[in-house]
């Protein structure tokens, strides 16, 4: 059994059993779970995304905002997924920005080559 954390480590632990709670909800197609986590989660995908610009280059097309929001668009939209933790999710977060951001300079670069849609 998981020792329970008192007093404000309590609330941080409470936070993150939600957001586990409203991660599997979501990933079984719970509309209304994705809604309520974002609230959760939103700062520290916010955070996650702005590292990732970090290694960007400063005239980037994709702004941090919408990095979030299709990273966390694909994430919630995964049946196949049961989320065990909220850690898992933020790494499958980062991955998922990662992705996005390759695909975005794939897209690019062939734009840049000439190359069709």
């Amino acid at each position: 059994m998981e020792a329970v954390p008192i007093g404000s480590e309590r609330q941080a632990y409470l936070k993150q059993q939600e957001a586990t709670r409203l991660l599997n909800r979501a990933s079984e197609g719970e509309i209304a779970a994705a809604a309520d986590l974002l609230p959760l989660v939103y700062d520290e995908l916010c955070s996650l995304a702005e590292s990732f610009f970090r290694n960007e280059r400063r005239d980037h097309t994709l702004q941090p905002t919408a990095l979030v929001h299709e990273a966390y668009a694909r994430l919630v939209d995964q049946t196949a997924i049961e989320f065990k933790s909220r850690n898992q999710f933020f790494v499958l977060a980062a991955k998922a920005m990662r992705n996005i951001l390759v695909d975005h300079a794939r897209a690019r670069n062939r734009l840049k080559r000439g190359g069709g849609g």
